[in-house]
């Protein structure tokens, strides 16, 4: 499972990382695609901002994949929390901002932010381990 959320998480840095990253001005007025215009409801358009988002998010999705490949719990927390210092902030800010979204928007913001927050949150504290290869391998290192 916690291999699933890993892959989840991964998808999410990648995907909206690069479209952010190198297609900054799509991204400021298509995101999402099922319900355009959440990014510039919120201000004027800046591209460094944009792009520096969409970089971080492709560091997010780059330090998930390099937990995924490893296969070692504290990879795995590490992603997780990597996620949790993104997620957290970013989910209160939206959260105490609802009121210039329509309703949809409002119920599709207050749960798909927290969530990938509580995601993030169970790959900290998942208590089994990706893998233990990695572990051992490591144990035995001086």
């Amino acid at each position: 499972m916690r291999l699933g959320i890993l892959t989840l998480l991964a998808l999410t840095g990648l995907v909206v990382g690069f479209w952010a990253a190198v297609l900054p001005e799509s991204f400021y007025g298509d995101f999402p695609v099922i319900r355009p215009i959440w990014i510039s409801l919120d201000g004027p358009y800046n591209e460094h901002l944009i792009r520096d988002v969409g970089s971080m998010f492709l560091a997010l999705g780059a330090v998930t994949i390099g937990a995924i490949v490893v296969r070692t719990p504290t990879a795995a927390r590490l992603a997780g929390v990597a996620w949790l210092v993104f997620s957290v902030p970013h989910a209160i800010y939206h959260l105490t901002h609802l009121h210039v979204f329509q309703p949809l928007d409002q119920v599709i913001n207050a749960v798909a932010l927290p969530g990938l927050a509580l995601l993030a949150l169970a790959v900290v504290v998942w208590p089994g381990k990706v893998s233990t290869a990695g572990d051992r391998a490591r144990s035995r290192v001086p």
